[in-house]
């Protein structure tokens, strides 16, 4: 590991906006952040610009990013600190440990942004938007709460959205050229690190929110699998 990330590494565990693995967390966060405003979590945060930007935007809502890099974390952490964003925090920790910091109900929305979309038709069980991953956040968002996708991966756009008929989930809303549109809400041109870089080489941002408050029977995974192979994904 590089010194820079080292250094990071150690910076982290003194910033008072950063918790590493943390215990007895569920249903203390208003404890954390001193007042009971929304929670919304953003996943695979990496330098943290949507919880940062979203800080920003909402004063009046909390905002925790969560990833496992503490060097990306840092970034992120440190510019809430900076400005002074008290509603802004980060957990280091893998995305499928998030059941054991929240309680049911405790978070209103989720931003998935840019994460890796694990091409490799073996790997299609890690996108976080697979129905694994959606059961765990069915269990800690409210009734209602709202999941954000935004990724210039065109393929995981697709399976999302394959997702979300097979389930029979609440699309809101959908786009697979965010920036072609006459009008972009201030939350969708909040920029990421990722997103500049456009790994993808779509040339092209997607976006879709949906609800997750339906039942996700797990027999159907196995349907998901035979779909994803069918188009071609193995």
């Amino acid at each position: 590991m590089g010194q820079k990330k080292l250094i990071r590494f150690e910076a982290i565990k003194s910033f008072p906006n950063v918790l590493e693995y943390p215990q007895d967390m569920k249903g203390k966060w208003v404890d954390f952040f001193k007042n009971d405003h929304p929670i919304t979590l953003e996943l695979a945060c990496g330098k943290g610009e949507y919880a940062v930007g979203l800080g920003r935007m909402f004063p009046d809502q909390n905002f925790i990013g969560i990833d496992i890099k503490g060097n990306r974390i840092w970034r992120g952490a440190k510019t809430a600190i900076d400005e002074g964003l008290n509603n802004v925090a980060f957990i280091r920790s893998h995305i499928d440990k998030i059941t054991d910091y929240f309680n049911p109900g405790e978070v209103s929305e989720i931003w998935i942004t840019f994460p890796d979309p694990q091409l490799r038709g073996s790997r299609f069980k890690k996108r976080l938007t697979h129905p694994r991953f959606l059961r765990l956040y069915q269990t800690i968002l409210q009734s209602g709460g709202l999941v954000h996708l935004k990724t210039d991966s065109p393929d995981l756009y697709q399976f999302t959205l394959t997702v979300i008929n097979l389930f029979q989930l609440d699309l809101l809303e959908s786009s697979d050229n965010v920036y072609a549109a006459s009008s972009v809400k201030p939350e969708l041109q909040i920029k990421t690190h990722y997103e500049g870089l456009d790994i993808a080489g779509s040339n092209r941002i997607h976006y879709c929110c949906f609800k997750v408050d339906k039942l996700l029977p797990i027999e159907k995974d196995d349907i998901l699998k035979q779909l994803i192979s069918e188009q071609g994904a193995d």
